[in-house]
């Protein structure tokens, strides 16, 4: 891990360009479960070249805004998860099923009909890119096992629990490739702990551990309470946290600024570096350098500021790309004044 105190860093998601992919239709629907091509505005045969080029202006967005840890932007994806949940063996995706997202609306979603398991490995050219244009600390992001089993129909296993365990031995294959392609860090991507914290309890925990299970590299784990622009209501404190402290996982990403986060609950989290969410991407308006430095100190009574990584809440792909490189700049500047009160009161 970089040694620069407060280290900035996406979530994972950077807005994809309008010649890319239709905004207009990717943010008039719930994320997509099952794949949605109709999204893309190139032709097939030009897709992965667009996206290719798509990811580079990620990176050098980032690179410009001055983040610590680069990410892809998950310019390739539809959305967070259903690139790698339809690339599964197990999963019908010709006659997809139905599943209540975390506001109740149904959605299609993969229809599960036989054992799930990794067919080839998904990411890893995604990683090698990245590692290729970016001489910086790089991370890449999977869905998690319990949350792809809370976006799916189970028509074959005998519970959901069974299910999520197959889920994560595929991502554990998945996070062992992406590190051997470069990745510093693989972050599991799993919102739905928070959205249905009982179930998290029974059997997510497990199965996030199974999907880091004999792994050494540096992993991350992000819950949320939703996409800002989708997701509106937004509860004042997590359903399901406190007990990531007995996840295998090392890095823990929350969101703070949209839901001004009672920050008191990082105290229960006292080994786990902590990917702080300090930029609220329900505001179109771009925060000062200052009202960043306000939420970072927030946290800084509760967790050593020395196991801090200054990120937005969440990902960025529904922000506007002008508002999005606000944003990331203001997060770097606001890193950068905590982090010289900090050498000063040394």
């Amino acid at each position: 891990m970089t040694q620069k105190l407060l280290p900035t860093s996406l979530v994972g998601s950077y807005p994809q360009p309008e010649w890319l992919i239709d905004r207009k239709r990717l943010a008039g629907r719930f994320p997509p479960r099952v794949r949605a091509r109709e999204l893309w505005r190139v032709a097939p045969d030009a897709l992965d070249q667009a996206q290719e080029d798509a990811t580079l202006l990620a990176i050098r967005a980032q690179e410009k805004a001055g983040l610590d840890i680069i990410t892809d932007g998950e310019m390739r994806r539809e959305s967070y998860s259903n690139r790698f949940a339809t690339a599964l063996d197990g999963v019908d995706i010709d006659n997809p099923g139905m599943a209540l997202d975390r506001s109740g609306h149904p959605n299609p979603v993969p229809r599960v009909v036989g054992r799930i398991s990794r067919r080839h490995a998904v990411e890893t050219q995604d990683v090698q890119f990245l590692r290729a244009n970016t001489d910086r600390m790089i991370k890449i992001t999977v869905p998690g096992p319990f949350t792809m089993a809370q976006q799916a129909q189970n028509d074959f296993y005998a519970d959901e629990a069974e299910m999520a365990m197959d889920y994560a031995a595929a991502v554990n294959e998945e996070i062992r490739d992406l590190f051997v392609a470069g990745a510093d860090i693989v972050q599991i991507d799993e919102p739905y702990m928070q959205a249905r914290p009982e179930k998290a309890r029974q059997y997510g925990l497990a199965a996030v551990n199974r999907a880091l299970e004999g792994i050494t590299g540096t992993t991350a784990l992000h819950i949320c309470f939703g996409y800002a622009a989708i997701i509106h209501a937004r509860p004042t404190g997590y359903s399901f946290l406190p007990e990531l402290c007995n996840c295998r996982v090392r890095q823990i990403s929350i969101e703070t600024a949209q839901s001004n986060l009672d920050t008191s609950v990082l105290k229960q989290l006292p080994d786990q570096t902590i990917i702080l969410g300090v930029v609220d991407l329900a505001d179109m308006k771009v925060e000062s350098a200052e009202t960043v430095a306000a939420r970072i100190r927030r946290a800084l009574p509760h967790v050593d500021p020395a196991r801090v990584i200054v990120a937005p809440d969440c990902g960025m792909k529904y922000l506007p790309r002008d508002v999005a490189d606000g944003k990331m700049r203001a997060m770097v500047e606001g890193a950068a004044i905590v982090r010289r009160e900090l050498a000063g009161a040394a």
